[in-house]
C-alpha cells in the first residue's frame, strides 16, 4: 500500500509539470486522467473518447485509481510533450485544433486521427481525404422554408475555390455555386439539434445566407470542415501573396463571439420591440439577425467600428422607448444611428455588453474598411 501511494504521489507530481498540466488533446487545464499505453494526461471529456479506442488507448483516473510502479515509469517516460512531437509530428496548419469548449465530434475526429488513424506522423503514404483538390459528399440539409432534412450532394473544388451543392444525387446543375470569399463553416450542434451539425455561412450579393447540414458520420463531417479551411487558405494565399500564413489562419474560421436572442426596435425607438436572433462575429465586425436560430437568410447587418470611428455601447433606459417585454437595454451607437436593444436576463446583458466592447476595442484592418464600403444597416 505504501508504494502505491508513493507512485500516485509521483504521478500526481508528474501531471503538474510544463506541458503535462493541460489536457493533451484539448489544452484544458489541470487534466487529472492519463493514457497509460500512450503516455498522456487528459481531462475528464477526452477520457471518454480514448475510452472508446481501447485497441489504441487506455485511461486510468490519476486521483481515483492505483498506479502500478511500471505505469508510472512509463508515464515518467512519456509526458504530453514527448508525444505531440511524434503523433502531431507533421500536422497541415489547416487543420482545426479543437480548444476545451469545442463541440465532441471534434474532439472525438481528433484524437482519432492523431492516435488511431496516425494521420499527423508522417508515416503513412496515404492521402487524408481533406488534403484533396476535390472533395464530395452527400449530406442532410435543412430546406429553406422549412424545417425537413434532405439529402443533398456538396462538391468542394480547391481548383475553383467553389462549393457547389445539388439538388439531387445525379444532377448536372448545381443549385449553388459558392464563392470561398466569404465563406464560413462553424459547428452548431445544440442550435441543428444533431450532435455532427454544421453551419455553412456565406454571402449572396449583400446578405448573409446559411445552410445547415449534418452527415451521420463524424468523420465526414469533419473531414468536410477541414477541407473548407484547406481550400480557404487557399484561395487567401493566391488572394493575399504577401501576407504571411500565420495571418491567414484566424480568417480560416470565423467563431461567433456572441449569439442569442435579444428584441430590438426600429431607427425612431417607437417601432415595436421584436425578438430576434442576433449573432455578432469579432473577425467581420459584423452584427447580424435573423427571425429564428435557422433561418436561411438574414435580416439585416450593422458593421461594428471602434471608438475613433463613433461607436460605443452603454447599458441603456427605457425611459421615452416604447414597449417590449424584456429588461436590460443596451444601446449601440454608430454614426448612422443608435440601436437600442433588450435582454432577457441581466447575465445575458452583461455577456452582450462585454462581446460590443471586445469588438470596438478592437483595431480595425484593412480589410474592415473595405467591407464599410458595401455594409447593409439593420432594419
Amino acid at each position: 500500500m505504501a508504494n502505491l501511494e508513493r507512485n500516485n504521489k509521483i504521478l500526481l507530481d508528474l501531471a503538474r509539470r510544463p506541458g503535462n498540466n493541460v489536457c493533451a488533446d484539448c489544452g484544458a487545464p489541470d487534466p487529472d486522467w492519463a493514457s497509460y499505453t500512450l503516455g498522456i494526461f487528459v481531462c475528464l471529456n477526452c477520457s471518454g473518447i480514448h475510452r472508446n479506442l481501447p485497441a489504441v488507448s487506455r485511461v486510468k483516473s490519476t486521483r481515483l485509481d492505483h498506479w502500478e510502479e511500471a505505469l508510472v515509469e512509463f508515464m515518467q517516460e512519456r509526458g504530453n510533450s514527448k508525444a505531440r512531437s511524434y503523433y502531431e509530428k507533421c500536422v497541415p496548419t489547416f487543420i482545426y485544433r479543437p480548444q476545451q469548449n469545442d463541440c465532441i465530434v471534434l474532439k472525438d475526429q481528433w484524437i482519432r486521427a492523431k492516435y488511431e488513424r496516425r494521420e499527423f506522423t508522417g508515416e503513412s503514404n496515404h492521402q487524408p481525404v481533406y488534403c484533396s483538390d476535390l472533395f464530395e459528399a452527400t449530406l442532410w440539409k435543412k430546406g429553406r422554408d422549412n424545417k425537413q432534412f434532405l439529402r443533398r450532394r456538396f462538391l468542394l473544388s480547391r481548383t475553383d475555390f467553389t462549393l457547389r451543392y445539388f439538388a439531387k444525387e445525379d444532377s448536372k446543375v448545381p443549385k449553388a455555386v459558392i464563392s470561398m470569399k466569404d465563406l464560413n463553416a462553424v459547428f452548431q450542434p445544440e442550435k441543428i439539434r444533431h450532435a455532427h451539425g454544421l453551419q455553412i455561412s456565406y454571402l449572396h450579393g449583400e446578405q448573409m445566407r446559411n445552410l445547415f447540414v449534418y452527415h451521420e458520420d463524424g468523420y465526414v463531417i469533419v473531414s468536410l470542415f477541414n477541407a473548407i479551411r484547406a481550400t480557404r487558405l487557399a484561395y487567401l494565399q493566391k488572394k493575399h501573396p504577401n501576407l504571411h500564413q500565420d495571418e491567414l489562419l484566424p480568417q480560416l474560421t470565423r467563431q461567433f463571439l456572441k449569439e442569442g436572442y435579444m428584441e430590438k426596435t426600429g431607427p425612431t425607438q417607437r417601432e415595436p420591440f421584436k425578438k430576434r436572433w442576433f449573432t455578432l462575429c469579432s473577425v467581420n465586425r459584423k452584427l447580424i439577425y435573423y427571425k429564428t436560430p435557422l433561418d436561411a437568410v438574414e435580416l439585416g447587418t450593422v458593421f461594428i467600428g471602434t471608438e475613433n470611428h463613433q461607436y460605443s455601447v452603454s447599458e441603456g433606459s427605457s425611459k421615452g422607448v416604447r414597449g417590449g417585454c424584456w429588461h436590460g437595454d443596451i444601446r449601440l451607437q454608430t454614426p448612422g444611428r443608435q440601436f437600442v436593444f433588450k435582454c432577457e436576463q441581466e447575465q445575458d446583458q452583461k455577456e452582450w455588453l462585454e462581446a460590443f466592447r471586445r469588438v470596438i476595442a478592437q483595431p480595425m484592418t484593412s480589410e474592415d474598411y473595405a467591407s464599410t464600403i458595401s455594409l447593409l444597416h439593420l432594419k
